[in-house]
């Protein structure tokens, strides 16, 4: 019965279809490459033409050296698969909704231009990086009204259990994953009740990152609730870049006075529940007043390019009553669909600007040329630089690419601790008891160029202490690799480096 339920589920059938559209466009190239020797030829030359195009237009070249050697190697399914899933070359109605809300997302988020003042004279040094975050990137600074950090999600959780059930106008959900356990099922039972009195309940989840753990109807499910649900970019057997793009985020508002986010999805490993690789380090953020409007933004312009339901955002805009400023703060997200890489913007400025230190957490470290020398610059600086790295790994291949880079980093003076407890899932960057960025942004390829992120700047605000804290409680109970153990033989090497080249799609 298991065997006859697993032959017609969704994922058979998924992989099926992809397997088939694969060997679709394989085959029908063979056979031109075979009958037909002057469409070789000609083929050859475009792919040289393809290897031009994307060396003159790459903004991340360490990243594209899979497509120059896949192209170089097989040129026809190596052209193929760059139109599919590296060009960029999406279309359909879901890239054009979510392109053209994006873009509207702006008018939506205006500067108050007194804050940026304040804050470009009380540090001129990082005035740039203010600019670049509010007019570049399109994301306004607010003086910050309360910032919590929670350093596990066994210590947030009960948190936002106490805020949803305080709510009384509007609930937005937007995660990457959602599992039906402990964590889900007591927030859901909250969200049940808060419908059931009339509140705007809405529920958005990554239809990729909950394909495991949720079923084809769940959004249904909920709807025979009265929440109202949209799994974002549904998976479908067709291959193409659109779908390579996931909601990476995780935001939940309440009433449009209290916001939160961090690295924690729904699902009990993330809160200790139950333990997958280990004890699990994560975090939450909770942060309330004039900011909590700019994740309300976000979350409303993913759910209006899916789901059309708002005419008017400032609707669910509400001000903050008090007068109480804790430093500055900016929430902001990060898209693949536009040519802003904001978030590796964000992550390299604030390396390039420390000055004391600069301490990271990351759950995998696959780094392009341009991060590798900004770290090992700013040790030779003089800047203690510390990235924190899983004891444990939650993927074994991409553990073992994370660690590839152990040697050049620590060769460069960076230090590198991997928490052996188990597993770190936060994403956090720390510098100089100033400047903090939490949320949902890994040090990797997807997430700096693929992915649908956000994250939350903090400038001199109270939490940042709270994020030193974390760091200084975590370092203890870390491993610090030597240059020793980062060491290895040739064959493995060549392993390595082989790994590393496909990454990108990892």
């Amino acid at each position: 019965m298991k065997l006859i339920k697993a032959l017609f589920s969704r994922t058979m059938f998924m992989i099926l279809a992809v397997l088939l559209e694969v060997l679709l466009i394989f085959s029908a190239f063979r056979w031109f490459n075979e009958n037909v020797a002057w469409i070789e030829a000609v083929l050859r030359l475009f792919s040289i033409i393809f290897i031009l195009f994307i060396i003159k237009n790459s903004r991340h070249l360490s990243s594209d050296m899979l497509w120059i050697v896949m192209i170089s190697l097989f040129p026809v399914p190596g052209m193929a698969l760059f139109l599919l899933l590296g060009a960029g070359m999406v279309f359909g109605r879901t890239y054009r909704s979510l392109t053209a809300r994006t873009a509207a997302q702006r008018s939506h988020l205006p500067q108050d231009p007194d804050v940026l003042q304040e804050m470009k004279e009380s540090c001129p040094f990082l005035a740039g990086q203010f600019r670049y975050i509010s007019e570049s990137a399109g994301f306004p600074f607010y003086r910050n009204e309360s910032v919590s950090y929670y350093p596990l999600g066994d210590t947030g959780f009960p948190v936002i259990l106490e805020e949803l059930k305080k709510a009384q106008e509007f609930i937005f959900l937007e995660y990457f994953i959602i599992e039906e356990g402990e964590m889900w099922n007591s927030m859901l039972a909250i969200l049940e009740e808060k419908a059931a009195q009339g509140l705007d309940v809405r529920v958005m989840y990554d239809d990729f990152g909950s394909f495991m753990t949720l079923s084809w109807n769940y959004a249904k499910k909920l709807e025979s609730k009265g929440i109202r649900c949209v799994p974002f970019n549904r998976v479908n057997p067709l291959i193409g870049a659109i779908m390579n793009h996931r909601d990476h985020r995780k935001i939940l508002v309440i009433d449009g006075k209290t916001a939160f986010s961090g690295g924690v999805n729904l699902a009990d490993e993330y809160i200790n529940h139950i333990e997958k690789h280990g004890h699990w380090k994560d975090n939450i953020i909770k942060v309330t007043g004039e900011a909590v409007w700019s994740y309300t933004v976000m979350f409303l312009t993913h759910w209006n390019a899916l789901c059309p339901t708002d005419e008017s955002f400032e609707t669910f805009r509400r001000h903050s009553e008090t007068d109480h400023t804790d430093g500055y703060i900016a929430p902001y997200g990060d898209t693949p669909l536009d040519n802003e890489i904001t978030a590796q913007y964000i992550y390299m400025s604030m390396i390039n600007q420390a000055n004391d230190y600069c301490y990271i957490f990351t759950p995998y470290l696959i780094i392009d040329t341009e991060m590798i020398n900004a770290l090992i610059l700013a040790a030779k600086r003089g800047v203690d630089v510390r990235i924190v790295t899983p004891g444990i790994p939650d993927k074994k291949l991409v553990f073992s690419i994370t660690r590839s880079y152990y040697r050049q980093l620590i060769e460069g003076g960076v230090k590198i601790y991997e928490y052996t407890p188990g597993f770190v899932h936060s994403k956090v960057f720390l510098c100089d008891d100033e400047t903090a960025a939490v949320g949902t942004i890994n040090l990797d390829y997807r997430s700096l160029y693929l992915h649908f992120e956000n994250s939350t700047f903090l400038y001199k605000s109270s939490a940042i202490q709270d994020i030193r804290k974390d760091f200084e409680d975590t370092f203890p109970k870390c491993h610090q690799v030597a240059l020793s153990e980062a060491q290895n033989g040739f064959f493995k090497e060549m392993w390595l480096a082989v790994l590393r080249l496909f990454a990108p799609m990892m």
